[in-house]
């Protein structure tokens, strides 16, 4: 069966469609994230709870690794439902843990962090976008130096330096800005090589995959940047 050629118009029709329903599942998740965390800080019993049981919000963390990577070794065998369900209940557990982080900053200084990781995502990603430039060796280079700082993190647990946090901070920072910008392009590259009339739950699967990764992007640059910018209620 020969491919049908595709038209640049139509090829940018699939690029946004796929692109714009990548950001409305990631959208989706970052506002379930967001509207648990909320209830959980204004719950002042939920939050005693949450701070007095570590063991529970460690087991939390790992139950959200084990989805994740359910969802990236597995999506290609699942359902497309399935795979809908994975990435909100993550993000609904993620909501939970993410609270025990945002509990010692201001409600003023998240607020303001959000902005402005929301405007350096949305810079890195339109830079993905439109770059002609082959972003690859620069993502892998990045994902090699996300692996350095989640070790100096764990480490640094141990230690509890604070200026050895604002370092990795910053190097946090740095990296997933590159990434954000590099998962964009490579989004764009995967809505393109997608042949036309693909069936529907294959594009939601991929579609639930992209915005995990931007998800994640996300949530992690919002992190680094709170630890920089954000004010304690101390």
């Amino acid at each position: 069966m020969q491919s049908v050629p595709v038209t640049q118009t139509q090829a940018q029709v699939q690029v946004n469609s796929f692109i714009r329903s990548v950001y409305n599942w990631m959208s989706i998740g970052l506002g379930i994230t967001g509207i648990i965390s909320y209830y959980i800080i204004s719950n002042q019993q939920l939050m005693f709870y949450l701070r007095k049981n570590f063991i529970l919000v460690v087991g939390l963390c790992i139950i959200e690794l084990i989805l994740v990577l359910s969802i990236v070794r597995k999506i290609q065998n699942m359902q497309a439902s399935t795979a809908t369900v994975l990435f909100l209940l993550y993000s609904a557990l993620n909501g939970i843990t993410l609270c025990v982080i945002l509990y010692h900053y201001t409600l003023q200084s998240i607020a303001s962090t959000f902005f402005i990781c929301a405007g350096t995502f949305v810079a890195c990603s339109i830079y993905g976008m439109v770059t002609k430039r082959d972003l690859t060796s620069i993502g892998q280079f990045l994902f090699m130096g996300f692996i350095g700082i989640f070790i100096a993190s764990i480490v640094n647990l141990f230690i509890g330096s604070h200026g050895m946090q604002l370092i990795i901070s910053y190097i946090g920072v740095i990296i997933f800005v590159g990434l954000t910008a590099y998962d964009t392009q490579k989004l764009k590259a995967m809505s393109l090589s997608q042949p036309v009339g693909i069936d529907v739950a294959t594009v939601r699967k991929g579609s639930i995959m992209g915005a995990l990764t931007l998800y994640l992007d996300f949530i992690l640059m919002f992190q680094y940047l709170l630890f920089i910018f954000g004010g304690s209620r101390d």
